[in-house]
């Protein structure tokens, strides 16, 4: 038996992925140092560039030793480094905040999925980092008043038990529905946050996309965050609960491009996906019926909103492949 089993099919998977997702990080973090104005936040940006950097240089290497093509990701020709300020007032911690959020739900899941000892290392150094600069970014956000906390509540002074199944309703027919709970307003308040920070992004880059349908595509992104974040709000506001938006993070003026349009396309599809994972999550979390139902009508929006951008990509030579299982019956044949 070799001392180093080779890489499997799911490992091999990850590592692409990841791949992908640290260069077009690389290259956004690249642009947004450039533009940073705070010096704390640009060493904040620039130690996390550091690691992201030592990051893809490993996940190359343990490809390179397996005799794996390298992606080609993202590189220098997908960003413009000197182009005019995009977003304003914290928006790159913001951003970078939001990622952090992806990036730990995707580093634990490909950690799982990992045999190989170096790579379960990768993944668990991968979480570790990430988590610190998510704490990081946070703590900035908050010391600058650019990010609002969640509602506080009072605390419960003894323990209680469901005692009728009206407690999982969530219609007004025939009696109240019961007021939201502190694990649902948790789902609820994040998917506001955000999805908030998303329709900025995704705003600023419909500002400065270079071909009209990726426009087209980015404004119907710009919908579809605000659909999301009036129905949940209002699901609050019902009970009372206030959801504040923080001042942080907008759009400026600029219609100059920082990203290529198949970068900015790509971080759309990677806020799908996340989208979409958050949404199960929070439906397997949710008690009162009709919470559900409306995270399940948003998911079928947003899949239905990945899919077409996914073509997009497609048509344009923008989608890289992912690495393919033997074609067993082209072989046969």
């Amino acid at each position: 038996m070799p001392e180093r089993p080779p890489i499997t099919s799911n490992e091999l998977a990850t590592l692409w992925m990841t791949y992908q997702q640290k260069t077009m990080f690389f290259r956004m973090l690249e642009y947004f140092i450039e533009q940073s104005n705070d010096e704390e936040a640009k060493k904040i940006m620039s130690d996390l560039q550091g690691e992201v950097a030592s990051f893809i240089q490993r996940i190359a290497g343990i490809m390179k030793e397996e005799g794996a093509a390298i992606p080609v990701g993202f590189t220098e020709q997908d960003v413009t480094p000197d182009a005019p300020a995009l977003f304003a007032n914290g928006f790159d911690i913001l951003f970078v905040r939001l990622m952090k959020s992806i990036s730990m739900g995707l580093h634990t899941l490909h950690l799982s999925m990992s045999y190989r000892e170096d790579i379960i290392l990768l993944y668990r150094d991968l979480t570790s980092m990430t988590q610190e600069y998510s704490r990081k970014c946070t703590q900035y956000l908050l010391g600058k008043g650019l990010l609002i906390r969640a509602p506080f509540v009072t605390m419960p002074e003894k323990t209680e038990f469901v005692k009728d199944t009206n407690y999982l309703k969530g219609t007004n027919m025939l009696g109240s529905k019961r007021t939201i709970n502190t694990v649902e307003l948790g789902q609820l308040y994040f998917t506001i946050e955000a999805n908030v920070t998303g329709m900025q992004m995704i705003t600023g880059f419909a500002q400065c996309a270079q071909t009209k349908e990726v426009r087209k595509y980015f404004l119907e992104g710009t919908e579809l965050a605000k659909g999301i974040i009036s129905e949940f709000t209002e699901m609050l506001l019902e009970d009372g609960i206030q959801t504040p938006i923080g001042p942080g993070g907008h759009a400026t003026r600029s219609t100059a491009a920082p990203f290529s349009d198949k970068l900015m396309m790509y971080c759309i599809s990677l806020f799908c996906s996340f989208s979409i994972g958050k949404n199960a999550i929070g439906t397997a979390f949710s008690l009162r019926n009709d919470i559900p139902a409306k995270a399940a009508i948003f998911t079928k929006d947003i899949f239905e909103y990945a899919h077409r951008g996914a073509k997009i990509m497609i048509q344009n030579g923008w989608m890289e492949e992912p690495p393919q299982m033997e074609e067993r019956r082209n072989l046969i044949k």
